[in-house]
């Protein structure tokens, strides 16, 4: 891991491959662009994105631990981005741009301080690291895209600023019934009103319908659906390919986390047989917010072209993303993942369902939280470990 790692001078000085001048469509996270008309637009789309890569010189986590994720922090920081860009959606939009040197937005500097290597930053490197000990990890222990997965699910719990529901679909399965009644905790699956005691009760949510009313409008909690799928055993089956660039031309994409064995990235998007991405493999110093929670963001955000690799070099392991910030926009994702599998030629690299099979038990509807033994007892016996998941293949 140590050979894969970069130093922020390489980044600054070093030498990167321009962007290919192609007539192929280039698609970002359900963005089009045209290479030979877009460039800049691609290049501007791209150093939008939060990019978070190791740090150094933060404080220690746990107190005593490590105060650099330098070899082994790579998967964490990637799912910070394709969460952070779950944020970016939710509080910013899908079309917001960052503006290097210009003066940010409130609720984009609320949102950068969620990240920042300290512990008590929600998203945070501590957060994340500490959090994992639930999932089997010790600290400074390389996770798998599950095992971030079900991580950030815990840590959205307590986001109170961006209330929005963060869903795991394991078994290769999203069960629609399960979302709707996480999003709409407040009423039952048919659409009419629960017991407000009730509707806390299935998530451990104690916001009522009321007060979601007041400041969301419609009452849906915002999704973020991450799907854990291993889609080959040591390279990647060719039947998913085209279903995998797919889902970066769907407007809900928040990308997809993975990469190569021990060495994660963050895929934005793809080109032609290539995929885009983003990679955490730098080292940069780590960074203190002013007193006023301003900060220097410089280098969170790519401003190279990005990375690219062939698509057949992926790792099978992976972690799909998708945003839904309101009703409408799930029951569309839904739509459009049901004509990609009647896509000819290629394979559905998950199943959706109307409820849950009988075979499978939902944790997230149960009144579980970090908190309960049973949550921890439960996560471990869903979750795993990344290269047990079932094969798919023709």
């Amino acid at each position: 891991m140590d050979a894969a790692t970069l130093t922020y001078d390489t980044l600054r000085f070093g030498e990167f491959e321009d962007f290919p001048e192609t007539s192929d469509p280039v698609w970002i996270l359900g963005k089009e662009f045209n290479a030979l008309t877009e460039r800049d637009d691609i290049l501007s789309d791209v150093t939008s994105r939060l990019w978070f890569t190791y740090r150094k010189n933060f404080q220690p986590i746990g107190g005593t631990g490590p105060t650099s994720d330098t070899g082994w922090g790579c998967m964490l920081r990637c799912g910070q981005m394709i969460l952070g860009q779950a944020l970016v959606c939710r509080h910013l939009g899908r079309d917001w741009r960052w503006d290097k040197g210009q003066r940010q937005r409130d609720a984009y500097v609320s949102l950068l301080n969620a990240f920042i290597d300290k512990k008590d930053s929600c998203y945070s490197i501590h957060q994340i690291a500490q959090m994992g000990v639930g999932e089997g990890k010790s600290i400074g222990q390389w996770y798998g895209p599950n095992t971030v997965a079900q991580v950030l699910k815990k840590l959205a719990m307590f986001d109170r600023w961006s209330r929005q529901v963060v869903h795991v679909a394991m078994d290769n399965t999203v069960v629609i019934e399960d979302i709707k009644r996480l999003c709409m905790p407040w009423l039952d699956y048919g659409g009419a009103c629960a017991d407000p005691g009730g509707a806390s009760a299935l998530n451990g949510c104690t916001e009522g319908a009321e007060a979601m009313a007041e400041e969301e409008g419609p009452l849906w909690r915002p999704l973020v659906l991450l799907i854990p799928l291993r889609l080959g055993l040591t390279d990647i089956n060719e039947a998913y390919i085209e279903t995998l660039k797919q889902c970066f031309m769907l407007p809900q994409s928040l990308g997809v986390i993975g990469g190569k064995p021990n060495s994660a990235h963050y895929f934005i998007g793809y080109v032609g047989e290539e995929l885009i991405y983003l990679d955490p493999h730098t080292t940069q110093p780590s960074v203190e917010p002013s007193d006023a929670g301003w900060v220097h963001d410089d280098t969170y955000h790519c401003q190279h072209p990005p990375c690219r690799m062939h698509i057949c070099e992926l790792d099978p392991s992976i972690a799909a993303g998708f945003f839904c910030k309101t009703e409408d926009e799930f029951d569309d994702w839904c739509v459009r993942i049901r004509r990609l599998s009647c896509h000819r030629g290629s394979l559905p690299m998950f199943e959706l369902v109307e409820s849950q099979p009988s075979h499978m038990v939902s944790v997230d509807v149960l009144n579980l939280t970090p908190d309960f033994p049973d949550s921890d007892r439960l996560e471990r016996f869903f979750d795993s470990e990344d290269e047990e998941f079932e094969i798919l293949s023709l």
